[in-house]
């Protein structure tokens, strides 16, 4: 069968390797129907971050259970599923906590095509195969189309974990999003805000097609560079670089909730930490849990409140998935026929 592979720096292409089996009696296989390009596999492709040649790449996927081993109990062949990125037993200690990111039953992080131990391949394959199906393994929302669905992958998971929680313990509270390297990511988390009804949603990145995005899901697009003079109680880091961190770490008031999804990839960066002190801002950066997350972001997708589709996407036929990894479009997408 067919895997997308990371050759090199802005080459990634199709290679042949072993088939994908039912290895225990808790595995499904999984024919992907839609794959959807993550800003990790951006990072990933031009070299922003670090991801050995040879590696399998892509890890958002929907697909059509083919196949399952014989303990599983909730899935069946022909299902349309959501397959999260990251593997998890959903029995361990962390996993019934809801820490699926950091599942003590596989290496530490391991996930599909994201550069981590554990040999689980990729989610861009011909087939897929996925261990602990009925803990890992999402139905798709009767009627969903997986192709208008994808952002709800793994994406907007991402997005959801740095505003949804926030949110919910404290509902209207005004949010900050700066975007930038995590760029579909900080689009959906500006989205996903004004969807559940934040008392103000200010999006701020340097990039007009991103500020034009965002606008799309009512936020207020602010051009950068700029000064940011307000204070909000929900900020959002999607930028990854240290010099927007600590703007927009200034623009979080007291006791404001600070959420980075970027991956900031110097050995060390410097936070203003007596004034975060004083201010008492609560500051959490990391890998999302995507797959404890999801049953609260679905609904939100299904019942009309946010649309993941919206942001503009360029969709290619699945065997052109490598000329989409390459694409310089904001959001790409390779769906079969």
């Amino acid at each position: 069968m067919r895997q997308l592979t990371f050759v090199r720096q802005g080459l990634v292409e199709w290679r042949d390797v072993a088939d994908a089996t039912i290895e225990t009696g808790l595995d499904a296989l999984v024919r992907p129907l839609v794959l959807g390009r993550c800003d990790l596999d951006v990072g990933f492709v031009r070299g922003v971050a670090p991801m050995r040649e040879g590696e399998p790449i892509g890890h958002e996927m929907i697909g059509e259970v083919v196949d399952v081993g014989d303990l599983v109990r909730s899935m069946t062949p022909g299902q349309h599923v959501i397959v999260p990125s990251q593997i998890s037993c959903g029995t361990c200690r962390n996993c019934r906590r809801g820490f699926t990111g950091r599942c003590q039953a596989v290496p530490f992080g391991a996930g599909y095509g994201m550069n981590r131990d554990g040999d689980f391949g990729c989610a861009a394959a011909d087939l897929v195969r996925v261990p602990y199906a009925d803990a890992m393994l999402v139905p798709l929302p009767t009627g969903a189309d997986p192709v208008t669905m994808i952002g709800a992958a793994d994406m907007a998971l991402d997005a959801w974990r740095a505003v949804g929680p926030q949110l919910r313990e404290r509902p209207g509270a005004s949010v900050l999003v700066v975007g930038g390297l995590a760029s579909v990511i900080g689009i959906y988390a500006a989205g996903i805000a004004v969807a559940l009804g934040a008392g103000r949603v200010d999006y701020v990145d340097d990039d007009p097609r991103r500020l034009a995005e965002a606008a799309k899901y009512g936020a207020n697009a602010i051009a950068r560079p700029c000064e940011l003079t307000e204070v909000y109680e929900i900020v959002v880091d999607a930028d990854g670089q240290a010099e927007t961190l600590v703007q927009a770490l200034r623009a979080t008031e007291p006791e404001g909730l600070f959420t980075s999804v970027s991956i900031h990839l110097r050995p060390l960066t410097g936070l203003p930490l007596i004034e975060l002190y004083h201010k008492g801002i609560t500051f959490r950066t990391g890998r999302a849990n995507v797959r404890a997350q999801t049953d609260a972001l679905l609904p939100l997708c299904t019942h009309g409140h946010f649309d993941p589709a919206m942001i503009d996407t360029r969709l290619y036929a699945f065997d052109d998935a490598p000329a989409a990894w390459l694409d310089d479009a904001v959001r790409t997408v390779a769906a079969r026929d």
